[in-house]
């Protein structure tokens, strides 16, 4: 078994021992919200805020990845699921999805590396091994080292969906289980390259532009950036109670206002 297995199922059993020892001795209505990491820090956002509003709801965010999100919701182990890429139905029957805002996948490099823009299809020949040396599209002649998403992200589907067009990425590149891993590979090697949430970016990366189109919240609004991807919330059938009021907050003026100041597209404003 790899580390991503254990991961998951050591996330798995916080979740189940979090709603075996819920209720006792308080008066919580509690929701449990586990998957995408990228979505994670935005749902967080959200939780705060309608726990300060509403004292009775206690809400509980963790990551694992959209692949746990989503086993996890299917299971009735959770309340909510969190998704970054969109779910086929057909795979997923009987989940509801709810799009609280559109995200940016960047593409992201080393901040000493003299490439500044890429096209789509450049990106496809880096992460399928075509292109193997920064030279090719105008950098150093150095070695591109790739930098990715472990199978059942939804960063890396999102990814894979929008720019691979099923071209199969290169089998040697580093597998991280995180955005922030990513983002750490890339700021400690020159010449790595890697994708990570438009939420997540700080300044000891670079993101670069594509297409010509630097990744931002108006691009992203106005489709001119290509690789964005939606942020969801997912249910098992259709939510009841306190966990159908969180979500209609969430897809309120208020809540949205939340997900605009996280960096994230609003579906309403």
């Amino acid at each position: 078994m790899d580390l991503k297995y254990w991961i998951g199922l050591l996330i798995v059993l916080i979740i189940i021992i979090t709603v075996l020892t819920v209720g006792t001795g308080n008066n919580y209505d509690r929701i449990e919200i586990a998957g995408s990491t990228s979505v994670q820090p935005v749902a967080e956002k959200l939780a705060e805020k309608y726990m300060k509003q509403h004292s009775n709801v206690r809400i509980d965010v963790m990551g694992g990845g959209t692949g746990l999100g989503i086993r996890s919701v299917s299971q009735n182990i959770i309340a909510i699921g969190i998704s970054s890429k969109s779910l086929d139905q057909s795979e997923n029957p009987g989940l509801t999805n709810y799009t609280i805002g559109m995200e940016g996948i960047l593409v992201v490099v080393n901040v000493n590396n003299p490439v500044y823009d890429l096209t789509t299809s450049q990106l496809r020949d880096i992460f399928s091994g075509n292109i193997t040396n920064w030279k090719e599209v105008g950098g150093p002649d150095a070695k591109i080292n790739l930098v990715v998403r472990e199978d059942g992200s939804g960063t890396r589907k999102a990814f894979e969906d929008l720019v691979m067009d099923e071209t199969e990425v290169k089998s040697d590149a580093v597998v991280q289980t995180s955005t922030e891993s990513i983002k750490l590979a890339v700021k400690q090697d020159p010449n790595a390259i890697g994708y990570i949430s438009l939420a997540h970016m700080t300044p000891d990366v670079r993101a670069l532009k594509i297409d010509g189109v630097t990744p931002s919240l108006e691009t992203i609004t106005d489709n001119s950036y290509v690789l964005q991807r939606p942020f969801l919330f997912v249910t098992n059938g259709k939510p009841e109670g306190e966990v159908k009021k969180f979500i209609e907050w969430c897809l309120s003026p208020e809540g949205q206002e939340i997900v605009k100041d996280e960096k994230i597209v609003p579906i309403k404003s």
